[in-house]
């Protein structure tokens, strides 16, 4: 079937369904919507707010500086940026069983999939929405009705908000749905949604010999791609041509194991949308380019993967294949053929600079105007419309393309973000203390270690605020972090996500694919077993290295 053909199979069976034509008028009404709120200035009002916050905090930190360049004469002009005051001395932190929402919700995820009596219950992802909003409006009614001190607000500004007296105090239940959702959730789900469905429009399709150096290289592409079209666009990109090839083969777990590895997590280090973790990192001011700078540790830990991965298949997995389906791969070899990336591939390049550019605190480059609030969404969801309309549907019924796998990442982490406020509210108060035991190291293994069980993106939030916190005077900073603290937590982040199948959202979609295709995947436990053997002396290597 030719491109033109495929195009109108594929819009006809969009309008066969309806799924599609749907999609593109709810995306169409929110960009409709957000051009009306232009048009009454709202926007632009969020951002001179934000513009005339990011001034001041400019202003105050040249004053801090120069006061510090008075103080120590012999500092470098450049070496050091001063610890900013957060006004955490002033507040007090909820109690600690506050965080006993995040905590079930987190279980919840693990634990819920892998009970008899709950694993199909748990499937739908209405009975997964329904568990974070409830646990979430547990958070919301303890801030209403049961929290008498001051909190921080960081939509559209930071402020203090003090409380207002009342028995159901809404001053507060408002802070926190801006600071959960309006601050850190949109921005991070509509990355994530634009990267899967732009990506879920090309196709890679065909039947290359499944050796291991052929198995390697789709690996090491896909651990090149995580870090600019995010490592759920690289793995809906590259798990199915992947399977495909080695549909003869019998012995392929362990390809999918060191796939989640590499191009689900360790490969997404080196941009903001490479990772969901490192995308918070940027929507609280770290610099976009900034992660470049882990290149080193990323082409160790990858290299060594990779190396592994295929000393691996060579000298154990592919000799325990029989000759019959050795010699009926090599006979069933076809070359790869790509489609849909005419018309995707642009619209996913205009996500990664939506992301870098449209920051409404900083100006676009070569001019003085600053993007207004929100702005930067509404450009990804409009490129996710243009891939709908003008994409095959053809294409995304073969990969079989669906929304249910982003529909419940959206689901629980509706929750996620509302629940863990408290969480970071404690350690925003007694940050300073907690850092202060931890070295560089101390942080990747501290970070680290959540995001394997828990969720790296929350997990490199709860640290970053952690190290800012009890960033100490002379170090230098980024974002307010100490830049060597950053690194730790970042690299953690990004790399021991793949200890476990809850640590990133690509790794659960990566298991489901290679189950439907006929893959015995390794059970929850059975999968950590790669990760402590393989993976975890490899990261002690990396932090030995760099940290």
């Amino acid at each position: 079937m030719d491109s033109d053909q495929s195009k109108d199979s594929g819009r006809e069976g969009q309008g066969k369904d309806g799924r599609g034509n749907k999609a593109v008028w709810a995306l169409l009404a929110v960009v409709g919507l957000y051009l009306i709120s232009a048009f009454y200035g709202l926007p632009q009002y969020g951002t001179q707010l934000v513009n005339e916050e990011h001034q001041a905090d400019l202003a105050e930190n040249a004053g801090m500086a120069e006061h510090a360049g008075h103080d120590s004469p012999d500092k470098g002009e450049h070496d050091t940026a001063p610890a900013r005051e957060t006004g955490h001395a002033s507040m007090v932190a909820p109690p600690t069983w506050t965080v006993l929402p995040f905590v079930v919700l987190l279980g919840a995820i693990a634990i819920l999939p892998l009970l008899t009596i709950t694993e199909h219950w748990w499937e739908n992802n209405l009975n997964r929405f329904i568990v974070a909003l409830a646990l979430g409006v547990i958070t919301l009614a303890y801030y209403a009705f049961l929290h008498a001190a001051p909190i921080e607000a960081h939509w559209p500004t930071h402020a203090i908000v003090p409380p207002d007296g009342s028995a159901m105090d809404l001053g507060f239940v408002w802070t926190i749905f801006g600071n959960a959702m309006l601050s850190e959730f949109i921005p991070f789900i509509v990355l994530l949604f634009s990267l899967y469905t732009i990506a879920g429009g090309i196709r890679i399709e065909g039947d290359l010999q499944a050796n291991p150096r052929t198995n390697a290289s789709f690996i090491a592409v896909g651990g090149v791609l995580a870090s600019f079209i995010g490592t759920t666009g690289a793995a809906m990109l590259l798990i199915r041509p992947l399977l495909e090839t080695n549909q003869e083969r019998k012995y392929v777990k362990h390809t999918v194991v060191f796939f989640i590895f590499v191009v689900c997590n360790c490969g997404g280090c080196l941009l903001p949308i490479g990772d969901p973790p490192l995308f918070l990192g940027y929507l609280q001011g770290v610099d976009f380019l900034w992660t470049l700078n882990l290149w080193r540790p990323w082409l160790m830990l990858n290299g060594l993967l990779l190396l592994v991965y295929s000393l691996l298949d060579q000298f154990v997995f592919y000799r325990k294949e029989t000759i019959r389906d050795i010699e009926r791969d090599i006979e069933q070899t076809r070359r790869l053929k790509i489609s849909g990336l005419k018309v995707n591939g642009p619209l996913l390049l205009g996500v990664v600079l939506a992301v870098a550019l449209l920051d409404p605190s900083k100006t676009i480059p070569g001019t003085h105007w600053h993007a207004w609030m929100y702005l930067r969404e509404i450009a990804q969801l409009a490129r996710v419309a243009i891939s709908l309309l003008l994409g095959s549907g053809a294409i995304r019924r073969n990969n079989k393309f669906n929304y249910h796998a982003i529909i419940e990442v959206a689901a629980l982490f509706t929750g996620i973000f509302i629940c863990m406020q408290p969480a970071l509210q404690i350690l925003g108060v007694k940050g300073a203390a907690l850092s202060a035991h931890l070295d560089p190291a101390g942080f990747f293994w501290a970070t680290g270690a959540l995001s394997s069980f828990l969720d790296n993106a929350p997990t490199y939030l709860v640290f970053f605020q952690t190290a800012k916190a009890g960033a100490a005077e002379g170090a230098t900073l980024v974002a307010g972090v100490p830049e060597m603290i950053l690194r730790a937590i970042s690299l953690g982040a990004v790399f021991m996500g793949a200890m476990t199948y809850i640590g990133n959202g690509p790794n659960f979609m990566v298991k489901a694919i290679a189950e439907k295709s006929g893959v015995k995947m390794p059970s929850f436990f059975g999968y950590m077993g790669y990760s402590v053997v393989f993976l975890l002396p490899l990261l002690a290597l990396t932090v030995w290295r760099y940290l």
